[in-house]
């Protein structure tokens, strides 16, 4: 390994982790690898900066944080996606909580889209300079934010594909119809349904669940239809099951 590059790896066995990989991927001065949250447990992690992506399984988001810690140097910068949880909380885990930032967006990003990061209160600013450099080589667009679960897009989003499915429960319309509104009332490019297709809805649901875990407010309640498809893995383009496939699923997927 040339040791002026920059070493990054990606632990996870999911979406967002491929994404990450992907857009870091024939970077120059850039060496990534993505590895399996199996393989932390059996081997040490030599890298600059380490990816963390688990959003729906607190538990073992935290025990994938501790491993990685101990598999790492005590200098390593630490990206933990805060969908669901805020960095604070997921820094409150670690020995060295210092080395952590937040970072939240969902798995459908590319190259040049906005990021949004946050530090934990326990960050040093070195560690934020650090990862806003990291992300400055896949974007320009760089917002440090508020320690909050979901920082601002992902939460916004989040809301209104919940609410979307609250109303398709209560037949107020279809699939398509609350789609179509929504993108000739608001001039979205997607309707709510599209987009949590796309995104995957075990990170919508991350979101939403995990706001409610941290502020307790009801507005935040993921819709019951939303966890179902979730707890089945009906979870959209990776799963090829979701509001826009296997749509025999009448009683579900009108």
């Amino acid at each position: 390994m040339n040791t002026s590059n920059l070493r990054m790896v990606v632990v996870g066995n999911n979406k967002l982790a491929d994404t990450i990989n992907m857009l870091y991927s024939n970077l120059s001065l850039v060496e990534i690898e993505k590895i399996d949250v199996e393989e932390i447990h059996k081997r040490n992690i030599f890298a600059n900066v380490i990816f963390e992506t688990e959003n729906v399984d607190l538990r073992k988001k935290k025990e994938i944080l501790q491993k990685i810690e101990q598999s790492t140097t005590n200098d390593a910068l630490i990206l933990t996606s805060i969908l669901g949880v805020t960095a604070t909380e997921a820094a409150s885990w670690l020995k060295n909580s210092s080395r952590v930032v937040g970072f939240a967006f969902f798995a459908n990003i590319v190259k040049g889209d906005l990021i949004e990061i946050a530090p934990a209160l326990q960050t040093k600013s070195f560690y934020l300079e650090r990862a806003k450099q990291c992300f400055l080589k896949v974007t320009e667009k760089i917002e440090v934010v508020e320690d909050e679960v979901g920082l601002v897009f992902p939460r916004i989003l989040a809301m209104i594909i919940n609410e979307a499915v609250f109303a398709l429960m209560e037949k107020t319309a279809t699939i398509e119809d609350i789609d179509i509104a929504m993108k000739k009332g608001t001039n979205y490019p997607y309707g709510p349904f599209e987009w949590a297709d796309d995104i995957g809805l075990d990170d919508v649901y991350a979101v939403l669940a995990g706001l409610k875990r941290s502020l307790g407010e009801e507005r935040y309640r993921p819709a019951s239809l939303l966890k179902k498809m979730v707890l089945a893995k009906w979870i959209g383009k990776g799963s090829e099951r979701g509001f826009y496939f296997n749509r025999e699923k009448k009683e579900i997927m009108t």
